[in-house]
């Protein structure tokens, strides 16, 4: 299993970018989806998740600004970022909880991180 995350780039404070992240491979079902970052110099945090019946949770710092979600038929989570802000600035990672067969339990799988730059 892979997950090809896309989406990131460079934008002035107020704006707002997408996030995408597309499972491929073995996969039976999936579990939860989520969204951390990594700030400079800091650890990776949470940002965001989303079950598979679509029940959302938010870190405090973006509620409101950030909606994430989740398309079952492509595999694929989505983070839509809105009035981001300097502080926003990290590497973003997708993770995803993967079932391989039926009746087995979920792996973690992460994407490869994709670059947000938010300047002042």
């Amino acid at each position: 299993v892979q997950l090809q995350a896309s989406g990131g780039g460079s934008v002035q404070s107020g704006g707002s970018l997408r996030l995408s992240c597309a499972a491929s491979g073995n996969i039976y079902t999936i579990y939860a989806m989520a969204w951390y970052r990594q700030r400079p110099g800091k650890e990776r945090e949470f940002v965001a998740g989303v079950s598979h019946g679509d029940f959302t949770n938010y870190a405090d710092s973006v509620k409101g600004r950030f909606t994430i979600s989740r398309d079952n038929a492509k595999n694929t989570v989505s983070l839509l970022m809105n009035s981001l802000k300097p502080e926003d600035t990290a590497v973003y990672y997708c993770n995803q909880e993967i079932v391989h067969e039926y009746g087995q339990g979920y792996v973690d799988y992460w994407g490869q991180g994709t670059q947000v730059t938010v300047s002042s």
